[in-house]
Formats: structure tokens, C-alpha cells, sequence
């Protein structure tokens, strides 16, 4: 199990590395901090783009052996951007990076599904969503004792850790007998069904919350509380540690409730936390409610990792990913959805932010339509 979950902790870890080394960076490629800031777009664009389709992909292709490749080419790339001479190279190197993790962590989190028992799947996704939160929460801890060295060490760290992990793939998908007209139905075809939509429209609608949080908080310790750099960074870990404390005892209240009630109680608490974010009298109080909602951000990705894997038996990758491209899509939204709010009433950008976990819990609770299966009448 161990390489799946260091595969969830170096996904996040990759994305965020250079933010906190960008003075040094800058200065070693010669170069302005602005440009060099620029590559967390070069990697993320890719990176989201690509989810849309990486999963279904590498399923067709093969689960290890595309997991094994994007593993070897997120290496070199790490390579690439240690040895850049300028900025231009070192951008390439980034988008390579965000290019060669769409096509990990989904499958990581579709050979979880599989390889644990389901009373048990619960658990094993909170522990993973709480390494994806620690490789958020570790990074500038890590990267930055790296950096105070030589901000290449990074990327050389970086570097090793995909090709180790390049030897421990996770598993194929499992086969299933489909039958000869599950047979003509093609993978891309499979994800066509009510629930991945369901659980895209989720994700959507949870991570606006969460990223406009992270966003809106950081925003409001600085402007009304004068927190420098270093401590809004402080407090904005709270998230990510809270989160990797809980995550595996979040993930079991997944196996007991069931995913309608346990994510039901998460997005509600997500919200109630984005709220009293805005309401946070004090750096301290704000820095509570941070953490409260990373709580209750890893129990709502957990649900929407287990809602996707289960939706699409016969390609979970491809459901995963896509899933996870809806989840990022959120992301993307929160700044030109929220700055405005923000900007305009800043009292009332936080509870318009939680507004987003309210509509998917809404969303979560209409019950599904079953089908009914006619009666056949009975014979004379």
C-alpha cells in the first residue's frame, strides 16, 4: 500500500514546491519572481486539462505500466528543471511535471478501490486524501530547508522519489466479465452515467468552497488581522494538517454511515466552517476554523474519490480522473467568482463561498430515482 499513498503525497507536493522558493529561484535562472511564479499555471494547466481524459487512457493502455511511465517522466522533467539555464526551460519542465501527474493520481486512487476490501475502502481513501493534504502542508516546510541550501536540491528530491515509485506500480484494473454487449461498449462510453455526473457536479461544487476559502482566508489575514507572509502561511496549514491527522478516522465514518449521510454531514460542516471563518474574531479563531474545515475538506474529497471509483466498475480510472478534472475545474472558479464579492462586500464573501458545499449537500440529498422492474402478469 505504502507506494500508492507516497504516490498521494508527491501529486500536491509537486504542484505547490516552487512557491515557497520563488526569491531563489528567480535569482538562480536569472529571472524575475513574477515569471517565475507563472510555472504553478504551467503545471497546473496541463495537469487539469490532461485529468479529463488520462484516466480512461491509461486504463486502455494499461494501469502499471502507464503509472510506471508517468513516473519515469515526471523524473526526468524534475531533471529538466534542476538543470534549466533560464526560465524558458524551466517553465517546460513544470508543464511536463503537471502533464505526467494526471496520469497518476487518479489511477492511484482507482487501484485503492480494488486492492482494498470494501468495509474497509473508507479508511484507506481518508488516509490517502490526508497524504494528498500533508504533501500541501509539508511542502514549504520541506522545500524551503532545501532551498535555504540550493533550490535545486528540490527538484533532485523531487527527481528520486518518481523513479523510486517508478519501480512499484500500482496493479492493472481487475477484468470483468462483461459479456458480448458490455464488450462493444467502449470505456470512454462507460463514463456516460448518472452517477459520474453526480459526483463531478459535487466536486465542482465543493472545492469552490474550499478553494475560495484557502483564498478569502488568506485574503482576510492580511487585511484585517496584518498577519505577514510567514504567518498566514501557518495559518493556512492548518487545513492541510488537520486534515492528514483525521483523514483515516473521517474515511471509517464513511464505512459506517454510508456515502449519503457521511457526505451530507461534510459538506454542512464545511460550510458551517467556511462561515465561521468570516466571523473569526482574531488570527487564532481564524486558524480554528481553517482547520475545521480541512477536516471536513478531506472527508468531502474521500466521499467524491468513493462516489467516482463506484460509479464506473469497468473504468475507473477514466471515472476518477474525471472527477478530479470537475473538482479542479472548482478551483479554477473560486478567484473569479469570489474576488468580486470580496472587493465589493467583504463581510459577505466567505458565506457566499460556503455557498457552494450547501448546493452540492442540496444536490446530495434528493433522493435517487430507482428503476422499478414491471410486474409480469400472471399466466392463466
Amino acid at each position: 500500500m505504502w507506494p500508492i499513498y507516497a504516490g498521494g503525497f508527491l501529486g500536491p507536493f509537486g504542484g505547490i514546491m516552487v512557491t515557497p522558493m520563488l526569491p531563489e529561484v528567480a535569482a538562480g535562472l536569472h529571472s524575475s519572481v513574477d515569471a517565475v511564479a507563472r510555472s504553478m499555471t504551467a503545471y497546473l494547466v496541463p495537469f487539469a486539462g490532461l485529468m479529463v481524459v488520462s484516466g480512461t487512457l491509461a486504463e486502455h493502455v494499461g494501469r502499471r505500466r502507464s503509472v510506471r511511465v508517468a513516473y519515469l517522466v515526471y523524473a526526468a522533467a524534475s531533471v529538466l528543471c534542476l538543470a534549466a539555464p533560464g526560465i524558458v526551460p524551466f517553465l517546460a519542465g513544470r508543464s511536463i511535471q503537471g502533464a505526467a501527474n494526471a496520469f497518476t493520481t487518479p489511477l492511484l486512487v482507482a487501484a485503492l478501490s480494488e486492492v482494498v476490501a470494501a468495509e474497509r475502502l473508507g479508511g484507506a481513501l481518508g488516509r490517502f486524501s490526508s497524504l494528498q493534504g500533508a504533501g500541501v502542508s509539508f511542502a514549504p516546510l520541506v522545500v524551503g530547508v532545501l532551498a535555504a541550501v540550493e533550490w535545486r536540491a528540490a527538484f533532485l528530491a523531487s527527481a528520486a522519489v518518481g523513479l523510486l515509485l517508478a519501480f512499484v506500480p500500482p496493479p492493472d484494473a481487475v477484468p470483468l466479465d462483461a459479456g458480448p454487449a458490455g464488450a462493444e461498449r467502449s470505456r470512454w462510453r462507460l463514463l456516460l452515467n448518472r452517477r459520474l455526473a453526480f459526483t463531478c457536479a459535487v466536486a465542482l461544487l465543493s472545492y469552490l468552497t474550499t478553494s475560495g476559502l484557502m483564498l478569502l482566508s488568506t485574503l482576510r489575514a492580511s487585511d484585517d488581522f496584518g498577519l505577514g507572509p510567514d504567518a498566514r502561511g501557518l495559518v493556512m496549514a492548518a487545513f492541510g494538517l488537520c486534515g492528514m491527522a483525521t483523514g483515516w478516522f473521517v474515511g471509517r465514518g464513511l464505512d459506517r454511515l454510508g456515502w449519503r449521510p457521511f457526505g451530507l454531514v461534510s459538506l454542512v460542516s464545511l460550510a458551517l466552517a467556511v462561515v465561521l471563518a468570516g466571523l473569526a474574531p482574531a488570527a487564532g479563531w481564524l486558524a480554528a476554523t481553517v482547520g475545521l474545515a480541512g477536516v471536513a475538506g478531506t472527508a468531502v474529497r474521500v466521499v467524491v474519490n468513493s462516489l467516482a471509483t463506484g460509479s464506473t466498475p469497468g473504468n475507473r480510472g477514466g471515472a476518477s480522473s474525471m472527477a478530479l478534472a470537475w473538482l479542479f475545474l472548482g478551483g479554477a472558479l473560486a478567484p473569479l467568482v469570489l474576488l468580486p464579492v470580496y472587493r465589493a462586500a467583504p463581510d459577505a464573501a466567505l458565506p457566499a463561498a460556503a455557498l457552494g458545499a450547501l448546493a452540492a449537500a442540496a444536490l446530495m440529498a434528493v433522493p435517487r430515482r430507482r428503476r422499478t422492474i414491471p410486474r409480469r402478469s400472471p399466466r392463466p
